[in-house]
């Protein structure tokens, strides 16, 4: 049912203990995985990702291909729930997992996940 799955990796939420939701699912599901690097930007790198997030998106790589599960590190670095969106759709992928913990819907508009859950092109999978 979900062929394609889009995991944006945050340092914030917790990647590698959410790594394990999205294997059992990637795997449930006979997925492939897409990693995406999420989080803020150094002095005008916006394209590149900096060492500390490409060292835990290589980390969450290593882990699901541990387990079989056909992944791909997209080589881009976003910031906003809309770039995140808009990836979905370039890349066609079926659900974007992410992670939400203690966000009031009312209280934290700037909330990443809330976003994405407001403006996916396709369903969202929330792992708390």
């Amino acid at each position: 049912m979900f062929e394609t799955v889009l995991f944006p990796v945050d340092q914030r939420n917790n990647a590698l203990e959410m790594a394990n939701a999205v294997i059992t699912f990637s795997e449930n599901q006979a997925s492939r995985l897409f990693l995406l690097s999420v989080g803020g930007f150094s002095d005008g790198q916006e394209e590149r990702i900096p060492e500390s997030h490409r060292s835990l998106l290589q980390e969450t790589q290593a882990r699901v291909e541990a387990v079989g599960v056909p992944c791909e590190v997209v080589d881009r670095q976003v910031s906003s729930a809309v770039e995140i969106c808009s990836l979905a759709t370039e890349l066609n992928v079926d659900v974007i997992v992410v992670g939400l913990k203690s966000v009031n819907p009312d209280q934290d508009t700037d909330s990443t996940a809330l976003n994405v859950i407001q403006h996916a092109p396709c369903p969202v999978l929330v792992v708390p």
